[in-house]
């Protein structure tokens, strides 16, 4: 499993109370990624690599894609909808490696456009 956004992998967009779920890969906050399985579809990636990472049960609901004439940046994005408050036993990072980073302050990090003009539209006033 990595958390660099690269060809093939998918990040899960976790979204709750208006905080936006990140994890540390040692470079900084990053959105939880990893790699598909064989025959795997994105949402269900992103779902399994949240509940490996933090613990928390997601089901991964809507791919997001670049808008018209903006690139691609490598991963693909998961919108994904929280199922449990509360993170079971077991995941892969502690307590202190998962941040759940108010979406105003995750606007400002470096995440894909896809990720930064939905966040745009959900962004609470």
């Amino acid at each position: 499993m990595t958390l660099d956004p690269e060809e093939g992998v998918v990040q899960a967009v976790v979204l709750y109370d208006g905080r936006l779920l990140l994890v540390e890969d040692g470079d900084g906050r990053v959105l939880p990624s990893g790699t598909p399985q064989p025959a795997e579809p994105a949402e269900a990636t992103a779902a399994r690599v949240v509940y490996e990472l933090t613990g928390y049960l997601v089901d991964g609901t809507e791919p997001l894609t670049p808008r018209d004439g903006e690139r691609a940046d490598g991963a693909q994005a998961v919108v994904c909808q929280l199922l449990s408050e509360s993170p079971s036993d077991g995941a892969a990072l502690t307590p202190e490696q998962v941040r759940w980073v108010p979406i105003p302050e995750a606007a400002d990090a470096d995440l894909p456009s896809a990720v930064q003009a939905y966040l745009r539209g959900h962004t609470p006033v």
